[in-house]
């Protein structure tokens, strides 16, 4: 699994390059920083017919990045809740499809209400900002972690930690 996870986000971030080069070719970059910035540059080919193809098709990649995310919150939650770090309430499970359906609901309610009620460029500060506190917390955890407790069983090994531990040193 956690080659799978690598080797996909190896590849995405291939994509996302070769699609930035390509759009750098299309449009200035003074004119890319737009919220839009796929369309703009479809725009500026002059292919009108492909405009609206590549508008929806952004628009089905942002709703599929945000139900993983909501799906992954949701699972975070469950697992805090099974530790003890959050109510009961989070890790009960539906008896039938065996998945946190409360905490789903309430999570998706809670997004729901926030994204409807917040200006758009607040609410894309808001979620880079807790992206990237997310992971300075896991990378600091991490490093805690491998100070506070080095005996640890730790399964998944990095190729190039050995690498990485005698530049830390």
């Amino acid at each position: 699994m956690p080659i799978g996870i690598l080797a996909s986000l190896a590849i995405c971030t291939v994509i996302y390059i070769l699609v930035a080069i390509v759009l750098l070719g299309i449009v200035p970059y003074q004119q890319l920083n737009v919220a839009d910035p796929l369309a703009v540059g479809i725009d500026a080919t002059g292919l009108r017919w492909l405009s609206p193809v590549i508008k929806v098709a952004a628009l089905f990649g942002l709703f599929s990045t945000m139900l993983v995310n909501l799906l992954a919150q949701t699972r975070i939650f469950y697992s805090m809740s099974r530790d003890g770090l959050l109510p009961p309430i989070f890790s009960a499970v539906h008896p039938r499809f065996r998945t946190p359906h409360i905490s789903t609901m309430m999570t998706a309610t809670i997004i729901a209400l926030v994204a409807g009620l917040t200006p758009i460029g607040v609410l894309s500060q808001l979620v880079s900002i807790g992206t990237l506190l997310a992971f300075m917390l896991v990378c600091i955890g991490v490093i805690i972690l491998r100070r506070t407790a080095p005996d640890v069983p730790r399964p998944f090994r990095t190729p190039t930690v050995p690498l990485v531990a005698s530049l830390v040193q």
